[in-house]
């Protein structure tokens, strides 16, 4: 039986929430075959099996948050003596050790309650009978055994004791005064109903103090989520009731606590505000957006005349070598940025404060922002600046592919070194973006729209409809001042203005 623990997939992680479970219980799986999806702070990654076997035991809920080193799964490899099968645990199994105490009213020579089992007393095994098998005797802790394998003894009757019995009291009050009697004899008892064989709870408490409560003894049972929610609240779990099975808390308990502690008013005259748990990708966005924040930025803007680029757009989508790959204006958008950035190479530097340096990186890591159902990636392209168009069509389009999915490999979110966002696709002029956490700029586009524009000079001047398109940079103003990021920008709008001008760059 293995064990299967949640692993650091290589980016420093600590924790990780369980997405989805690819396997059931029962299923068999070989090395290699993909177990869960987990979601990181930077993406879905799914993890394969180390060993070939059965699944055992899932050993955590989907929606769960793991600790990096917890156990998640059992996997049977075979190898080794196979569990027994889980069964309940069996309370009337366990022998009361406080049977063999004195009882009150009981002559202290009187003939112990552990004396000597019959023959054939269940769960007690003689020295001449021979060991149980191993079949029925093998149990891993916490799976509980089978109900034939212990049983309580059969107990003296008081028949046989050499000393009358004292006078029987029974309890008349469930909490006490210290001034308060706390029993009575039992021919003046008050008859309430039979008395049950079982235990109703556990030892009584001594006079002058209150029983103690739930709490104190159990753990209220709630799924992680729940938990969170609960102390999103501001809510004592073990003061809220359960309606899920075995009296597990559910998500709507603790809803309807919060809504009671809040002066009583049911769910039909008060809602209470849905809270999403910050997890995962969305979490380390928070994170890194509130550091990057706190970096001195400015932004420059402008707008450019892009008719030419969506034309050049519309020939390249017609080429063979281009057939099956997403041709758009952000291809132009991005080999003008790498052209621009070999002029002005600050543009693509990173600050090192502790070395008072400025790093000045040779290949541009171009990263795209890409909003994704589980919060904003920006995986990047190694190399870009390498690329002829062609190839940068081909990174982009698999780049696309991939995020969509939310599996980009942990490689291509990091070590980024110039960033492009475009919120045109989203119908959006323009914007001021925040900074790519260790990065120098960021440039963002907006919409491409078709508005008069003025062309020629002098005389010659006319207002024509042509495709206009707003870019703006926010660049890290401790690395970048205004005339540099002024210049870059420039660069990148004749590129755009005039795709036959990357020839000079």
């Amino acid at each position: 039986m293995k064990e299967f623990r949640l692993p650091d997939p290589g980016e420093g992680l600590v924790e990780a929430d369980i997405v989805r479970w690819v396997v059931t219980e029962g299923d068999e799986v070989k090395v290699n075959d993909i177990l869960v999806e987990i979601e990181t702070a930077k993406s879905i990654v799914e993890l394969p099996s180390p060993w070939a076997g059965r699944i055992a035991r899932l050993m955590v809920d989907e929606g769960a948050t793991v600790e990096v080193g917890s156990p998640i799964v059992m996997i049977d490899d075979g190898v080794g003596t196979v569990a027994a099968p889980e069964a309940e645990p069996v309370e009337a199994a366990v022998v009361d050790d406080s049977s063999s105490r004195a009882r009150p009213g009981i002559s202290d020579d009187a003939e112990p309650d552990d004396a000597e089992p019959a023959a054939g007393d269940p769960g007690v095994r003689r020295d001449d009978e021979s060991p149980a098998s191993t079949e029925s005797e093998a149990f891993l802790v916490g799976y509980g055994v089978k109900s034939a394998s212990l049983a309580r003894r059969p107990r003296k009757t008081s028949a046989g004791l050499g000393k009358p019995i004292g006078p029987v009291t029974d309890q008349v009050q469930d909490s006490y005064a210290a001034d308060q009697p706390v029993s009575r004899p039992i021919d003046q008892a008050t008859t309430t109903g039979p008395i049950t064989a079982e235990a109703s709870g556990g030892p009584l408490p001594r006079p002058g103090q209150a029983p103690k409560s739930h709490s104190a003894s159990k753990r209220a049972l709630a799924k992680p989520p729940v938990r969170r929610l609960a102390r999103d609240l501001g809510l004592d779990l073990d003061l809220v009731d359960g309606t899920g099975p075995d009296g597990t808390i559910t998500a709507e308990d603790v809803l309807a606590a919060a809504v009671s502690a809040r002066g009583g008013a049911t769910r039909t005259s008060s809602r209470v505000a849905e809270r999403v748990p910050l997890k995962g990708v969305r979490r380390e966005m928070a994170r890194t957006m509130a550091q990057s924040f706190k970096v001195p930025t400015a932004t420059v803007i402008m707008q450019t005349d892009v008719t030419a680029s969506m034309e050049l757009v519309e020939r390249l989508r017609g080429r063979r070598e281009f057939a099956g790959l997403r041709v758009s204006p952000l291809l132009i958008f991005a080999k003008a940025a790498c052209l621009a950035i070999a002029r002005n190479p600050d543009l693509n530097s990173t600050l090192d404060m502790a070395a008072s340096e400025i790093v000045r990186n040779e290949d541009v890591n171009l990263g795209i922002a890409a909003a994704t159902p589980r919060g904003l990636l920006v995986p990047n392209i190694k190399g870009a600046n390498r690329m002829n168009l062609l190839q940068l069509a081909e990174a982009l389009h698999n780049m696309v592919q991939v995020a969509k999915t939310g599996k980009v490999p942990t490689e291509d979110l990091t070590k980024g070194t110039f960033t492009i966002t475009n919120v045109g696709v989203f119908g959006v002029d323009g914007g001021t973006p925040i900074l790519n956490l260790g990065e120098s700029a960021i440039m963002c586009l907006g919409t491409i729209a078709r508005r008069p524009w003025v062309v020629g000079k002098g005389a010659d001047e006319q207002i024509v409809i042509r495709s206009v398109c707003t870019l703006s940079l926010t660049f890290d103003h401790r690395l970048v001042d205004g005339e540099l990021a002024s210049k870059f920008l420039s660069d990148v709008a004749a590129i755009l203005a005039d795709p036959g001008l990357a020839m000079m760059f």
